[in-house]
């Protein structure tokens, strides 16, 4: 390295990082790149040119920016962040928009076209430390600014970083005094706002170590209880499950996992079942120096398991610090059933519904009767079987009374009336019955007690098809897509309301992103006929004929007597012109299914192509 081609300057440094970009990208790309250019034109690069700020460097969604003076970069950052969180008012969380930011007091060494230094090395961290919507700064960034610009600091003492040998002592900014006075909550990836100055943790899938991979199910459950328990508490922001679980089985260094989820904390597990005999491992790690804080392995019967989780719940919030109102400790300590058995059963129906065949409902309808048969007070296992029965009724024909699916939501009501997905269930069995209005009332009622409950969302969206409201539809499709990024159904039956929409281009996107979660849910779950039917519909609309007759036979060969897998070969065929192949068996389908799915077949895109046929017409009378 040549002396002369060296320049050395002390520089404020600001470093910028989007939260939760490779999800964003995953959720939809365009829309996702679109948003990042509009708010760098309209807000982060002004921003930067009004302070005197230079950009030397753009990392995709990560920028480093240098400043002359520290209270530019830090009116910057401010300004950066609280127009952030105006310009995300009115946009569902899931697809909000925030920057993480670290400003450092530092030498910046320029190589001629690069440049490095400790100064931006440390900026990144303490990037990486700081809360979504947040500032985290440096000892020197905060003895420069002092109480010039009106900023609370919250000392967070000294942290270990990675790739920095000495102790970087931590301030987090609070911004919010400058806005409003008070501390403001910033958005977020997830579905909770927290403050700054809270600990953030992400609870990340357990893995399943059993023997058994098919007791995948009982982990998952696990990983949800403990995420559950850990919002309870007022003091921690915690990551929701959708937004976790769109990592589940990915082997990611666990820092990137961190910075990609916008925490500081992550807590990773395992959880090896056989028998009676249950052994859990769970450590949570400091991301900013990918250092364990705390690690605990249980061996218990399996009749411990909701005192293990407890402990782990417990032991995650004494390591953080963080205070346990007695309130919350109660909520911790609130077993969701008497039966360690009953749970393992309502676990396992809820894994069996996943796979939309007849013979899946009637399974999981199995164990959730099972689960009520060991705690009849079992509120969700009321309306899973509710839920099944339903679904039996409307898309399989099964003679099943509505009075009787509709008493299973009456009793999950009566055990726990703030149950979401329990008013869903009761929507979805109102529509079956035909009361088109009291089922939107209670899809409302399942919103308003929780916005981001998945089942309130898709059987709404569903409803709103067969009402021919595709805008309402498209809303609820997409949110439900957002909450369980499992969910291949969702994205597929998006694309069929934007096409009704008009929105070509949109449902084209859509189509590419279901297809990407339905080849992944195949890879999983290869005995899935529906997902290779529903996928089909995905191929033959972008037009891509071959792959799109393939995937259907292959749905066919799996489960060849589904009616349901039926109907969408019925409808892959008018896609692909195919018309009287689709009529021949939309003949054979209809007689056969309930109420909703006769208003379905009525407002499906698919069918498009065989409207005006005579036959069609005589399906329309038949439907009546």
């Amino acid at each position: 390295m040549c002396a002369e081609l060296l320049e050395r300057r002390l520089a404020a440094i600001l470093a910028a990082d989007v939260v939760g970009y490779s999800r964003l990208l995953e959720a939809n790309e365009e829309e996702t790149l679109n948003a990042l250019r509009l708010h760098r034109r309209e807000l982060f690069d002004p921003a930067v040119e009004t302070h005197g700020g230079h950009i030397i460097k753009i990392m995709g969604d990560g920028f480093l920016v240098e400043f002359g003076s520290v209270l530019s970069a830090a009116r910057c950052a401010v300004e950066i962040q609280r127009g952030m969180l105006e310009r995300n008012i009115g946009i569902p969380a899931d697809r909000h928009f925030a920057f993480r930011i670290g400003l450092n007091l530092g030498d910046i060494v320029f190589d001629e076209d690069d440049f490095h230094g400790d100064g931006i090395n440390v900026a990144v961290r303490l990037q990486a430390l700081a809360a979504p919507g947040g500032i985290a700064c440096s000892a020197a960034v905060r003895h420069e600014v002092a109480n010039k610009l009106g900023l609370d600091f919250a000392d967070q003492g000294e942290k270990t970083v990675k790739n920095i040998s000495r102790p970087v002592h931590v301030y987090f900014a609070d911004w919010g005094n400058v806005a409003s006075g008070e501390g403001m909550p910033l958005a977020t990836n997830g579905h909770t706002q927290a403050p700054v100055n809270k600990p953030s943790v992400a609870i990340l899938p357990f893995a399943n170590i059993s023997d058994d991979p098919a007791q995948e199910f009982f982990s998952d459950g696990i990983t949800e209880d403990i995420i559950t328990d850990l919002s309870n508490v007022s003091g921690l922001f915690v990551l929701s499950r959708n937004t976790v679980f769109t990592w589940k089985g990915r082997s990611e260094n666990l820092q990137r996992i961190a910075r990609e989820l916008g925490v500081a904390y992550v807590v990773e597990g395992s959880v090896r079942k056989a028998g009676n005999h249950l052994r859990i491992n769970a450590e949570l790690i400091d991301a900013a120096s990918d250092g364990h804080v705390w690690a605990a392995r249980y061996d218990r019967d399996l009749t411990d398991i909701f005192e293990v989780q407890d402990e782990i719940t417990k032991a995650i919030v004494e390591q953080l610090r963080v205070k346990l109102l007695p309130e919350e400790k109660e909520a911790i300590e609130q077993a969701p059933t008497e039966s360690v058995e009953a749970y393992t059963h309502f676990l396992r129906g809820r894994e069996y519904y996943h796979i939309a065949s007849r013979s899946n409902h009637l399974m999981a309808r199995q164990s959730f009767a099972r689960a009520i048969e060991l705690d009849p007070n079992y509120a969700r296992a009321y309306a899973g079987i509710a839920v099944c029965d339903a679904r039996l009724r409307s898309q399989f024909g099964t003679g099943i009374p509505v009075e009787d699916i509709l008493a299973n939501t009456t009793m999950a009501l009566v055990i726990d009336p703030n149950l979401a997905e329990a008013h869903a269930a009761k929507g979805f069995a109102l529509a079956v019955a035909g009361n088109r209005t009291e089922a939107v009332s209670a899809f409302e009622q399942a919103l308003s007690l929780d916005a981001n409950c998945h089942e309130a969302n898709r059987y709404y969206a569903e409803f709103c098809v067969t009402e021919g409201q595709f805008e309402l539809a498209a809303t609820h499709f997409q949110r439900a897509m957002e909450i369980k990024p499992a969910d291949y159904g969702a994205p597929i039956m998006l694309v069929n309301v934007l096409r009704s929409l008009g929105q070509i281009d949109k449902a084209s996107s859509y189509a590419r992103i279901a297809l990407k979660k339905a080849e992944e849910e195949l890879r999983l779950h290869p005995e899935n006929a529906n997902v290779a039917c529903l996928g089909a519909t995905a191929l033959a609309f972008l037009g891509v004929r071959d792959q799109a007759l393939e995937w259907l036979a292959r749905s066919l060969a799996t489960d060849p007597d589904d009616i349901n897998i039926q109907y969408n070969a019925a409808c892959t065929y008018a896609l692909l012109g195919e018309i009287e192949r689709a009529i021949d068996l939309l003949e054979v389908w209809m007689p056969q299914v309930g109420i909703e799915m006769r208003l379905w077949f009525k407002n499906d895109s698919d069918l498009d192509p065989i409207r005006s046929h005579p036959r069609y017409l005589g399906l329309v009378e038949l439907s009546e």
